[in-house]
């Protein structure tokens, strides 16, 4: 049984490629065949069926068959899982430093103003 940690691990390496990033990014839209893929990227098919093979393993996307043709969805959990685990911890430490960055600029832009005021004042 994989941890949560190692699945992760799987959609990180399959992020990695921008061209499985390009995939997602179509399947966001809406369900595509592996055809439609190819052609959108630009690629032979044997080259999407590897990409989506890895993306298939980190479940970030799922398969049905219909016949001979297979349509590709994008299955949005595993990138939820590492916002939840990376983004999310860092969000709010993220949002604190900006907005102290934010005061301290503030401040010194404030400072130079009232500094300049009194020196043509005086």
């Amino acid at each position: 049984m994989n941890t949560l940690h190692e699945d992760l691990d799987h959609v990180w390496r399959a992020l990695a490629n921008p061209n499985r990033r390009r995939i997602l990014d179509l399947l966001r839209g809406s369900p595509k065949t592996t055809g439609k893929l190819a052609e959108a990227l630009g690629e032979n098919r044997f080259v999407v069926m590897q990409h989506l093979a890895l993306l298939r393993e980190a479940r970030l996307v799922t398969v049905v068959a219909e016949g001979r043709r297979r349509i590709n969805f994008l299955n949005p959990v595993p990138i939820q899982q590492i916002y939840e685990r990376w983004v999310g911890k860092y969000q709010g430490d993220w949002a604190s430093a900006l907005v102290g960055l934010k005061h301290t600029v503030e401040g010194q832009t404030e400072s130079r103003t009232t500094n300049k005021r009194r020196r043509s004042n005086g």
